[in-house]
């Protein structure tokens, strides 16, 4: 059993929470975790040595290998959940509002969004990167403090029961799913998985009193909502997000624009601020940017990728007022038995962009080339394609670049 509040009160003396040896912050506390190649068992003496005031282990070997220390080593059953289990305490503790985010495609736009929009009239603290895990949550409540006034926290998943375990630990008041998409379906098991795992959000909101923000024009997320009985739900129009201006690419962001507009107006900022809010925001990670470089003009969507943000980005080029069309399509990863058909069927619509030129990456975009007997340059992997890049120069294009993680397309920005 966990004595959470005495490993609270010893957490309240450190300056800060850890997981990583190698960046240890004067009066840390590290937590020691384990995977399936490391155990931060092993670093805790080097850690403590290193400034960090106390360690959470699961193992009594540093202990033993340093005695002196054991007034500083707090030894637990299991260093995640106890890590877990501090954030949850410092969360109630803390007692303020918080929104959680999850969905297929959109929720670190949507985060950001929200977040710049709360920020006008909230001291507020958002998920950082993509901590947005068993471990990222956990580290981005630890990170909010008492003088903040709200709180965001993004949810990421690729199996069921995930968000719940997140959603318990942070213990929204609110939330949003942005979407139910075509995203780790391995992991789901298919879509109606996807549902099941995204929609633990509004289940916790629905048994805890909470509010979910819901689109009008999603029939999937309404439908979820009216299924849970207690889940009180603030539905908005997608239209309100009409004629606001971003710096964000892409007419699927209106749906990321709305949401974050819907959260503004409940806390009844004033629309002249939402809307600078959301004019102000200008991506910087790969997501949603048009870049023009000197020789091309680049709309860079390479963080991620799955068969719903794919459709939606390819949708976006067609619509694009421009000639000399470049789509570069990195492979989808963690589609499992789906992969075949979802790759076949993203490169069947991006060929029917009239006059487009279409580069893929990847081992899968290949097989459904070679299978749609498609008029493609397929490429095994981003460093080969930087190969053929740097021999072969393009100018005066408009490029799509859109890949899975993985794929790591941003890697040949620099070559167009």
């Amino acid at each position: 059993m966990i004595d959470i509040e005495r490993i609270y009160d010893l957490w309240s003396e450190c300056s800060g929470v850890t997981t990583d040896s190698r960046s240890i912050n004067e009066g840390a506390l590290f937590v020691a975790l384990r995977g399936t190649s490391f155990d931060g068992n092993k670093f805790i003496c080097a850690a403590l040595d290193a400034g960090a005031k106390y360690a959470i282990a699961d193992s009594e070997a540093p202990l033993k290998e340093r005695p002196d220390l054991a007034k500083r080593i707090i030894l637990v059953e299991d260093s995640l959940s106890t890590l877990q289990a501090l954030a949850r305490e410092h969360r109630r503790r803390l007692a303020l509002p918080i929104i959680g985010i999850v969905g297929s495609n959109g929720k670190t736009t949507t985060k950001e969004l929200v977040s710049r929009v709360l920020a006008e009239h909230f001291e507020i603290y958002a998920t950082r990167g993509n901590l947005n895990n068993h471990i990222g949550v956990p580290l981005t409540l630890l990170a909010m403090t008492r003088d903040t006034e709200f709180g965001i926290v993004e949810m990421g998943a690729s199996a069921c029961g995930e968000i719940a375990l997140l959603a318990s630990i942070a213990e929204p008041n609110y939330g949003i799913i942005t979407n139910i998409g075509r995203a780790h379906l391995e992991g789901f098991g298919g879509e109606e998985g996807v549902r099941r795992g995204k929609g633990e959000l509004f289940d916790f909101l629905a048994e805890n009193g909470g509010h979910a923000f819901v689109p009008q024009e999603d029939a999937t997320l309404v439908s979820m909502a009216a299924e849970r009985e207690n889940l009180v739900a603030e539905y908005y129009s997608r239209s309100i997000a009409d004629g606001a201006q971003s710096h964000l690419e892409g007419e699927y962001n209106r749906a990321n624009i709305a949401a974050a507009m819907a959260v503004g107006q409940y806390f009844d900022i004033p629309q002249e601020r939402i809307a600078d809010a959301i004019a102000s925001y200008t991506p910087d990670n790969n997501r949603s940017q048009k870049v023009a470089t000197e020789r091309n003009t680049l709309i860079v969507d390479c963080y991620n990728a799955n068969p719903s943000s794919m459709a939606a980005a390819i949708e976006n080029m067609r619509s694009e007022e421009a000639e000399n069309k470049l789509l570069i399509l990195g492979d989808m990863l963690e589609l499992g038995e789906w992969s075949a058909q979802e790759h076949r069927h993203t490169l069947e619509a991006a060929l029917s962009i009239e006059g487009a030129e279409i580069f893929t990456v990847g081992a899968h975009f290949r097989k459904a080339a070679e299978t749609l007997m498609a008029d493609v340059k397929c490429f095994d992997s981003t460093s080969a394609l930087g190969e053929y890049l740097t021999i072969n120069i393009l100018a005066g294009r408009t490029i799509l670049l859109k890949g899975s993680r993985g794929i790591a397309l941003e890697k040949i920005i620099e070559k167009l």
